[in-house]
C-alpha cells in the first residue's frame, strides 16, 4: 500500500506537467505587434497616417506602370496602399518581425502579388530599379541617402513623410486633408546632370548645375548672356537674354526649341 500511494504521489505531478504542456502547445503562438515608439536600427518606428500615405502616392502621380520601393517599410502600410493602386512595391526593412507582419497585412489585403518585402540594411540596397521611392526617415539619414538617390535616373520621384534633404528643395510640398500629425509630404523629382561646357553650332553654354536649378552663360560671338532656369527630370528650361530655351536631356546631347527654332547641345566633357 505505501509503494502504491508513492507511485501516485510521484505519478499525478507527472501527469500534470504533461497537461500543462499539452495545453501550452495547443495554445497558438501570439503574432508579433509593434509599440509606437519602440527602437529601430536607423530610427524608431511611428506609423505614417492612412492619410499622408495616400498623399504621398497622389503627390508621386503612382501608376500601375510605377515600381514603388518604400525604405523603412515598418509594417508595410505605404507598400501595400501602393500595390492596391496596381504598382508593384518592395518594402526594405530592417526589423525581420516587420517583414513578417508586412507579408501577413499584405495577405490579408489580397496584394501579395503586388507586394513584397525583404530583411535589409538600407544603406546597402540596391533602389535603382524604382521609378518612385517613399520614407519616413529622418533629415540626417535623407542626407546620408542624398547622393545615391541623386545618382538615380532622372524622372525618379521621391517622397519623404515630414523630413527633408537639406538644402536639395522639394518641388512641391503638401499636407494631407484629416490629419492629425506627421501630415506634411515632400516630392523631389531627380534631374538630369549638365553642369559643365556644352558646345552649341553657334556658340558655347556653360551650365552651373544646383540641384534641379541651373546658372550660367550663354556665349555667341562677341555676346555672352547670363542664364538662369530649371530642371525637370530630363527637360531644361532656361532663358538667356530674350529668348527661351527648352530641351530634352539625353546623357551628352540636349535638343529642344528655343524661339520656336530648333536647338542643339553636346557636353565637351562628356
Amino acid at each position: 500500500m505505501k509503494t502504491l500511494l508513492l507511485k501516485r504521489n510521484y505519478l499525478l505531478p507527472l501527469a500534470l506537467c504533461f497537461a500543462i504542456a499539452g495545453l501550452a502547445q495547443a495554445q497558438p503562438a501570439k503574432q508579433y505587434e509593434p509599440e509606437v515608439g519602440q527602437a529601430g536600427k536607423d530610427v524608431v518606428w511611428v506609423p505614417t497616417p492612412q492619410a499622408l500615405v495616400d498623399k504621398m502616392l497622389e503627390m508621386a502621380k503612382v501608376t500601375p506602370r510605377d515600381y514603388v520601393i518604400d525604405l523603412g517599410s515598418g509594417d508595410g502600410r505605404t507598400v501595400i496602399t501602393a500595390a492596391k493602386r496596381g504598382s508593384k512595391a518592395l518594402g526594405i526593412e530592417y526589423n525581420p518581425d516587420m517583414v513578417e507582419l508586412s507579408k501577413r497585412n499584405a495577405a490579408k489585403e489580397g496584394v501579395s502579388d503586388k507586394a513584397s518585402f525583404m530583411k535589409a540594411d538600407l544603406f546597402e540596397s540596391d533602389f535603382s530599379q524604382a521609378q518612385v521611392i517613399t520614407m519616413f526617415l529622418l533629415s540626417s539619414i535623407n542626407m546620408k541617402l542624398r547622393p545615391k538617390i541623386l545618382d538615380l535616373k532622372p524622372g525618379t520621384r521621391i517622397v519623404s513623410n515630414t523630413f527633408d534633404m537639406g538644402d536639395w528643395k522639394p518641388d512641391e510640398t503638401a499636407t494631407a486633408p484629416g490629419c492629425n500629425s506627421w501630415c506634411t509630404a515632400h516630392l523631389w523629382i531627380v534631374p538630369a546632370k549638365v553642369e559643365g561646357t556644352w558646345k552649341l553650332p553657334q556658340g558655347e553654354l556653360a551650365l552651373k548645375q544646383t540641384f534641379q536649378m541651373i546658372t550660367g552663360t550663354l556665349k555667341s560671338g562677341n555676346t555672352v548672356s547670363p542664364i538662369n532656369g530649371k530642371l525637370n527630370r530630363d527637360q531644361i528650361t532656361f532663358t538667356a537674354g530674350a529668348t527661351q530655351y527648352s530641351a530634352r536631356v539625353n546623357g551628352n546631347a540636349m535638343e529642344g526649341r528655343a524661339g520656336g527654332a530648333k536647338w542643339s547641345a553636346t557636353n565637351a566633357g562628356k
